[in-house]
């Protein structure tokens, strides 16, 4: 009687709990700029970059769902080419999670080029930068198999796009915690 007792109490705390963390979902607000793991990364990504003799310059990082939503319309009801297949709320920019980059020559200009070899390494700086990246813990849009999306690096910490939008966070889960460096 004891032991069935204890366990159903502990079985109602469980439950409890778990019913204030959804209810606190709920309530979360959306993130209003780049997380600050997703910055660190970026920096760490920049200074490795320029040890290899490439400079990146970051061109989008947070996007409002608004930002998101016009982009979407691009090349579909307003001019220019499609440049996204995510609306508001389906981008990782939309919870700061994402960046987008280019590199700059040696004369200053931006290049998307991916076969740019601004370091004369005969490796395209595009991809050693994407190759950095990934050792640091981000995803690339260029091995996507479907759109490929060169330009656009994202940490996802496990979290789909809808989980986010639901009010979890990176914070939430135990990969938070690697790239945190609070856990190994």
């Amino acid at each position: 009687m004891v032991i069935a007792a204890v366990v159903a109490a502990g079985m109602w705390m469980f439950v409890q709990r778990e019913l204030d963390f959804r209810e606190e979902l709920e309530t979360r607000p959306l993130p209003e700029g780049l997380h600050p793991i997703v910055g660190q990364k970026t920096e760490e990504l920049a200074g490795l970059a320029a040890k290899q003799g490439i400079r990146i310059e970051v061109t989008d990082g947070f996007r409002s769902h608004d930002e998101q939503d016009q982009l979407f319309a691009q090349g579909r009801t307003t001019y220019g080419p499609v440049v996204t297949h995510a609306r508001g709320g389906q981008s990782y920019h939309n919870y700061g999670l994402a960046i987008d980059y280019a590199i700059r020559t040696t004369d200053g200009r931006l290049v998307w080029d991916t076969g740019y070899d601004g370091n004369g390494n005969g490796k395209s700086d595009w991809f050693e930068v994407a190759d950095i990246a990934k050792e640091l813990g981000f995803e690339w849009g260029g091995d996507w198999s479907g759109f490929k999306d060169y330009p656009h690096l994202q940490m996802t910490f496990g979290l789909s796009t809808s989980e986010l939008d639901a009010g979890w966070r990176p914070e939430d889960t135990d990969k938070y915690e690697v790239m945190a460096g609070k856990s190994e």
